[in-house]
């Protein structure tokens, strides 16, 4: 935000031209000597980002304007780095910008500033990298960087945006491949944050073992490594989200024999019941929070669905037929938890 001068020049940003030279001159400017002209550009720059025809000017000028940034994200003044990652940031906050940075070079010097001493400085980069996800040649990209994150992973001094955005870049990287992260001890340490303090971190660290558990080793791993007792934990949850990161968790390594061994004995068949019944009770409830809550519902029952295979499992399920009966029978329900639903009553019912 620019701060309030009374009608006076700014003194920490550069003054600006006007009209299509702004944006040209400024990017001069930060080829000059002097880290104090090239801290007033960088900030002249991301005050004109705001500015999506001024953010398209800059994305056009192609590798003649980004370029430059590369040898910024090396400087020794720490806030020319500061400045140019919240740059980058704001680029990132458009798709032509995301586009603009994967055709880039920028890539490997923005990802060594992981290990910056100035934390808005990491921050920013995560904020990036984050972005850079929401295009699929962009998570493509980060999976070479997956074993440097699950470093950043162990570092318990970051701050908690650090750690959602994090979380959220490796499920967002691991939903396109989950090997780079499951060899790189990426069930342990996920696991660690699903105890965290933090919803924000517990939801998004759900979502990423989530991803991770979609892999036969990471099934495997989920079952070895004392997961599926914390994820358990998660169904009691307020936070939908968590509700149903926890059961997508709990939906896939259920499929393998030794998830579902572990899911009977922690009990977790009344457990997903439950939050089926409490759902039909909440179904008067407004249709935007039905819809966040229809993923819960749906891995629940496929989850329920795969227990079913079990004979304990269906023993416990014939004994609760009319709750998941009436779920399949609803004709006001989504047709995807009414599928849902209706495969699970035949499991359930289905005789050799």
């Amino acid at each position: 935000m620019s701060r309030d001068t009374g009608g006076r020049p700014d003194p920490g940003r550069a003054p600006v031209a006007f009209g299509l030279r702004a944006v040209p001159r400024l990017f001069e400017e930060l080829q000059q000597p002097g880290s104090g002209s090239r801290r007033r550009a960088l900030a002249s720059l991301c005050g004109l980002m705001l500015d999506p025809e001024r953010l398209h000017q800059t994305v056009r000028g192609g590798h003649s304007f980004l370029e430059q940034l590369k040898v910024l994200l090396k400087d020794e003044d720490p806030s020319v780095r500061g400045e140019t990652c919240k740059l980058l940031h704001l680029l990132s906050g458009h798709s032509v910008g995301r586009e603009a940075l994967l055709s880039s070079s920028l890539l490997p010097p923005l990802s060594q500033l992981l290990d910056d001493h100035s934390s808005s400085c990491r921050t920013n980069v995560h904020r990036v990298l984050n972005r850079l996800t929401l295009l699929p040649a962009g998570a493509d990209a980060l999976l070479s960087l997956v074993p440097k994150l699950m470093l950043k992973l162990k570092e318990e001094e970051e701050e908690e945006e650090v750690q959602v955005l994090l979380l959220s870049t490796l499920s967002c990287v691991s939903r396109l491949d989950a090997l780079p992260a499951l060899s790189s001890d990426g069930v342990s340490l996920v696991g660690h944050k699903l105890s965290h303090r933090s919803p924000s971190v517990r939801r998004e660290a759900a979502a990423a073992m989530m991803a991770l558990s979609v892999p036969e080793d990471g099934k495997r791993q989920v079952c070895e490594k004392a997961v599926l007792p914390v994820v358990v934990g998660l169904l009691q949850e307020e936070d939908v989200e968590i509700q149903a990161n926890a059961a997508g968790v709990i939906m896939y390594t259920v499929i393998i024999t030794a998830g579902k061994q572990q899911c009977l004995d922690l009990d977790v068949v009344p457990v997903l019941l439950r939050l089926l019944s409490n759902q039909r009770r909440e179904e008067e409830e407004e249709a935007e929070r039905r819809q966040r809550r229809k993923a819960l519902v749906v891995y629940t029952l496929r989850a329920l669905t795969s227990l079913a295979e079990a004979p304990d499992g269906r023993r416990l399920l014939l004994e609760q037929l009319p709750l998941l009966e009436s779920q399949s029978e609803a004709t006001e329900e989504d047709q995807d938890i009414q599928r849902a639903a209706q495969t699970v009553v035949r499991a359930v019912t289905w005789t050799p």
